[in-house]
């Protein structure tokens, strides 16, 4: 019979010499593991001599354990009477943090989803339920958040133009995406750590998808595999898979690999707005309340708020006094999903290997310029499409909301709608806000945080809550414009001068401007 072990015996092991962790109830030793961890080995010492299920399970995909760890290394079962007594995790509303306005709402009895009217509901009734860690890594955004409010705030300054007298008996949301059918002109954009918000995951915004005839797009950071995620699909459901391309170009080599024999994926889509994390202070500070995830890289670890990337080179300590300080666990969640991502990415290098390891449409997200998106069309028919994001406003604040960009493009080089899909994403609440983007020339809008607060108020359920808020909503705007169909979305229904009057006012692009550009993205 397997031994038992208590804790004080697990707490004896934290050193690079012997280090144990506490998995599922089952003791492991990972020392041999340590030097091979694609995250580095400070953040599984980090958890060391401790039950670390809670910090590993969200992130790690079912079978992780079988794949990187002999049977020998599973020692025995854990006798969790002999854990210390665990303090009460600090909800948002204790802590001290400026409250959102998802807060101030969540003060209001939202007892069940039946009671969430619109997108804002659903995110305080998710604040009420999930955990500080999840919300914290949800709701943060770069910097003062200025940009992440301004993706909120621009719709509003967006007017639509109602006509009279039209039958609007008749409204039908069905689109194309890449050529693709779909039911609703809104798509889940890539959002990393489903799982912190609800054990369904990705695959149980895939099943809301589903259900919608929704578009979904696969987060690299996904919490569970593409393959579970794809599995049970509904007939004809679209995914697309996005791509963080790694320093070490074989690992994503071997992904594209795996994502090729997925016939649900039907593009790969490549996000450019996030070479490096960004500075998210909520997501900082909650590594005080157990946000620390182990996937985080010896590079990139430690805060945003530092320009150490190594806390103990920073100090002068070693290794295991600077986890016994907790300096290791410093950068939240973002921070620690960015272990191993590339910032080397170039017109002239990148697209080139991609073409070499993918035969899937590639689609840009995180374009912020008319320039960007000008050169992005040149480059079609392998570019397909770009996706117009400031990433959330989670990278670099006051960065410019998607909508600016869209109307840049119109102004300054509007043949780029004819060459390649344009969409947008960032800052979604409403209907009326997926309908003004339709209108000023996007093809589609993503969703980032709505489906994860989804998630976090009510699994699978609350997914298709938000879908069915938003579809009906849609629906709702584009019969007050007199608008049967989402092709009939133009220009003349809204008036977007406020917004105009915003946008960069440099010189544009011109004849020679734009054939520099592109003799510049390839050489």
């Amino acid at each position: 019979m397997a031994k038992t072990y208590t804790y004080a015996e697990v707490q004896e092991h934290r050193s690079p010499a012997s280090c144990w962790v506490v998995l599922y109830g089952h003791v492991y030793d990972v020392t041999t593991f340590l030097p091979s961890h694609p995250g580095g080995s400070k953040i599984i010492l980090q958890l060391a001599g401790t039950d670390a299920t809670e910090e590993y399970d969200p992130i790690h995909p079912p079978g992780t354990l079988e794949d990187s760890l002999p049977a020998s290394a599973k020692l025995g079962p854990f006798d969790t009477t002999t854990l210390p007594a665990a303090q009460e995790e600090a909800s948002p509303a204790q802590t001290g943090t400026p409250k959102s306005p998802a807060q101030e709402q969540a003060e209001e009895p939202l007892a069940s989803l039946d009671d969430c009217l619109n997108l804002d509901d659903l995110e305080a009734l998710a604040t009420r339920k999930i955990s500080r860690k999840a919300w914290a890594y949800y709701y943060s955004a770069g910097d003062d958040l200025r940009s992440k409010t301004l993706n909120n705030t621009v719709y509003s300054r967006i007017l639509l133009r109602p006509r009279i007298f039209v039958d609007c008996t008749r409204c039908d949301t069905r689109t194309t995406i890449l050529g693709h059918n779909v039911n609703v002109p809104f798509f889940v954009s890539p959002a990393a750590m489903a799982r912190l918000g609800n054990p369904a995951g990705e695959k149980g915004i895939a099943q809301a998808c589903g259900k919608f005839g929704a578009l979904q797009i696969i987060s690299n950071n996904a919490s569970q595999t593409p393959e579970q995620i794809v599995e049970g699909s509904a007939e004809g459901q679209v995914f697309g898979w996005q791509l963080y391309v790694q320093n070490e170009r074989a690992k994503s080599e071997a992904m594209l690999q795996r994502i090729h024999r997925l016939p649900q994926v039907k593009f790969v889509c490549l996000t450019l707005d996030a070479p490096v994390p960004g500075k998210r202070e909520h997501d900082e500070r909650s590594k005080n309340v157990g946000a620390s995830l182990p996937v985080r890289s010896s590079v990139q670890a430690g805060s945003a708020s530092t320009t150490s990337p190594d806390p103990a080179a920073k100090s002068g300590m070693r290794l295991e006094e600077n986890i016994e300080a907790g300096e290791a666990g410093a950068g939240g969640v973002g921070k620690a999903l960015f272990a191993g991502t590339a910032p080397d990415l170039t017109w002239k290098t990148t697209l080139p290997w991609l073409r070499k390891h993918t035969h899937l449409p590639i689609v840009l997200k995180g374009l912020q310029t008319h320039e960007d998106a000008y050169i992005a069309s040149l480059h079609a028919p392998q570019v397909k499409g770009i996706i117009l994001s400031n990433h959330g406003g989670r990278a670099m604040d006051t960065a410019p909301p998607s909508i600016h960009t869209l109307l840049e493009i119109r102004k300054y080089c509007p043949e780029v709608f004819s060459r390649i899909e344009v969409f947008v994403d960032g800052g979604i609440k409403r209907g009326t806000d997926v309908v003004k983007a339709l209108c000023l020339g996007a093809k589609g809008v993503g969703l980032g945080r709505a489906p994860l607060f989804g998630l976090g108020a009510g699994g699978v359920e609350g997914v298709e809550r938000t879908l069915e808020i938003l579809k009906a909503e849609v629906e709702t705007a584009m019969r007050l414009l007199g608008v049967e169909e989402v092709g009939g979305l133009g220009r003349r229904h809204v008036n977007a001068r406020a917004v105009e009057r915003d946008l960069y006012d440099g010189d544009g692009l011109g004849g020679w401007e734009k054939a520099g550009l592109w003799v510049g993205s390839k050489l």
